[in-house]
């Protein structure tokens, strides 16, 4: 069984990207090079539209209007850009900060935090980046740190960096103050599925797990053939996401789009998690990150989830003999095992409980 303590065994530890982009590589190592059918293409197709902008300050005092700019952004993109969060702009630039500053400290300070276990696992928090669990898996160009902010009671102090001084105060005020943005927008989405309006809330509970993902993106020398992130569905609810920059790629009948950066939003993206609890109401975002050849990208990303032992499946009130289930009960630890199986393989672990 998975827990979330429990530790993956690997084929190799993957070299830290940062390291051999500060060695000067001209060319990515053959592990991160797509087959030519993955590559991104330079031109990036126009959005027909552009993605909503939700004002949540709005939504909370209980616009209409805002719900409706919701209900369509779900429906239609599977994402909405989040602004009236209750973030100021300095705080948030204070999260960028401290997550820059901890990937600029010295290498061998940021291995205090390593997800390495005994050499030939890893955690699921710590410092690094792909499990490599299948043989000619294709590397994402990215270094990351995992950590595990909610319950609290859960929290592995020892892997969160005491460098720089304020980054354990940030990302606990960062996961509070997201915590309340996420509450609102699992309403909203209650009652978008005609459920109670605290069904989705009280459905997660206290103890259920929140993953803060710190990224970093160093400049590609070859960004159109390596991804950042190859292409996915978040094993989440909802996954909350603040950049510094555009790379973020979501696809849509086959086509891939830029999402754009607008100043202090959040992207807030619909995962698997909740494909499943709404019996395909609301569908799972795939998505990407392109690299760049001038700049390096940081993102900070909270990952929401249920309690690991929970049972998935569709809400039984969204289940009637027009609308069957569409998706096969599993339990969360064990969609998570397949969900990083299909994951190094570039696949959707969503298509495999569907029915």
């Amino acid at each position: 069984m998975a827990s979330y303590d429990q530790q993956f065994k690997v084929l190799e530890v993957p070299p830290i990207v940062q390291e051999l982009v500060g060695a000067g590589v001209q060319e990515p190592p053959s592990q991160y090079v797509l087959p030519e059918q993955d590559r991104p293409a330079a031109a990036v197709t126009e959005m027909p539209e552009p993605i909503p902008i939700i004002d949540l300050s709005r939504l909370s005092a209980g616009s209409a209007e805002e719900f409706d700019k919701l209900r369509s952004a779900l429906e239609n993109w599977d994402l909405f850009l989040a602004v009236g969060h209750g973030m100021e702009p300095s705080f948030l630039a204070e999260a960028m900060k401290v997550t820059r500053e901890f990937f600029n400290l010295p290498l061998e300070e940021k291995q205090k935090y390593s997800n390495i276990v005994d050499g030939e696992k890893l955690g699921m928090d710590g410092y690094g980046n792909d499990m490599v669990v299948k043989e000619n898996q294709v590397l994402d160009w990215n270094d990351r740190l995992n950590l595990l902010v909610e319950p609290e009671s859960l929290r592995t102090y020892r892997l969160w960096p005491t460098q720089p001084p304020s980054f354990r105060d940030i990302l606990s005020e960062y996961t509070v103050k997201c915590k309340a943005a996420a509450n609102l927008v699992f309403r909203n989405m209650a009652k978008i599925l005609n459920l109670q309006e605290e069904h989705l809330v009280n459905m997660i509970g206290e103890n259920s797990i929140t993953q803060a993902i710190f990224n970093y993106y160093p400049q590609c020398p070859r960004p159109d053939h390596v991804l950042g992130l190859k292409a996915h569905t978040d094993g989440s609810i909802i996954t909350v996401n603040f950049a510094d920059a555009e790379g973020l790629q979501l696809q849509k009948n086959g086509i891939w789009y830029n999402v754009p950066i607008v100043p202090n939003a959040l992207v807030m993206n619909v995962g698997d998690i909740m494909e499943i609890l709404s019996n395909g109401f609301f569908k799972s975002l795939v998505h990407r990150v392109v690299t760049n050849a001038e700049k390096e990208r940081l993102s900070l990303v909270l990952v929401y989830t249920l309690e690991l032992e929970t049972e998935l499946a569709p809400v039984s009130e969204l289940v009637d003999d027009k609308r069957p289930a569409r998706y096969m009960k599993i339990k969360l630890n064990d969609y998570m095992e397949k969900y990083h199986d299909t994951y190094a393989t570039g696949t959707l672990a969503i298509d495999g409980v569907k029915i």
